[in-house]
């Protein structure tokens, strides 16, 4: 219930055309499915020349369409799993900084590979907006923490596209 009661929360916020800002997806393309992702992003304190950092480690949600259901997981790679047991691994091709300054980037990703006959089996591009938190903790990375993971929370809307028509 709280995705649905999310997914309309994020688009009644932002609006459906705010996720129109980000660059499409090449002309021809074609919407294969749409969903909601709510989990969390972690990040690992790291030291670095001047300090200590948190590194963004990999995402950890799961992908709810408008009725609640649950279509996939989101997980490293990055990669998301359908429920059919496909999957698609994805490249980031475009970033964009999102309306919320708390909140992680807006981005269309190429899918690399895939496994499995299903739904994922025929996503060509991926976009994430719409992204409400994820950013890395602001506090707390120190020599005493190395090692540590953070867990951001993060919902984000996902739209699935298949290659444009030959």
């Amino acid at each position: 219930m709280r995705a649905i009661a999310t997914f309309a929360a994020i688009l009644l916020n932002f609006g459906a055309a705010a996720a129109q800002e980000m660059a499409p997806p090449p002309a021809g393309t074609r919407l294969l499915l749409e969903a909601i992702g709510e989990g969390v992003q972690i990040y690992v304190c790291k030291p670095n020349e001047i300090g200590f950092y948190w590194e963004f480690k990999a995402p950890e949600a799961r992908l709810v369409d408008k009725q609640g259901h649950e279509v996939a997981t989101h997980f490293a790679g990055p990669t998301w799993k359908a429920t059919d047991g496909s999957s698609v691994v994805g490249q980031v091709i475009v970033r964009d900084d999102p309306p919320d300054s708390g909140a992680i980037p807006w981005l269309l990703l190429k899918a690399r590979s895939h496994d499995g006959a299903g739904v994922m089996a025929n996503v060509a591009f991926i976009r994430r907006s719409l992204t409400r938190g994820g950013q890395s903790a602001p506090a707390g990375c120190d020599a005493a923490h190395k090692g540590a993971e953070a867990r951001s929370p993060y919902s984000a809307f996902y739209q699935f596209y298949g290659a444009p028509a030959k």
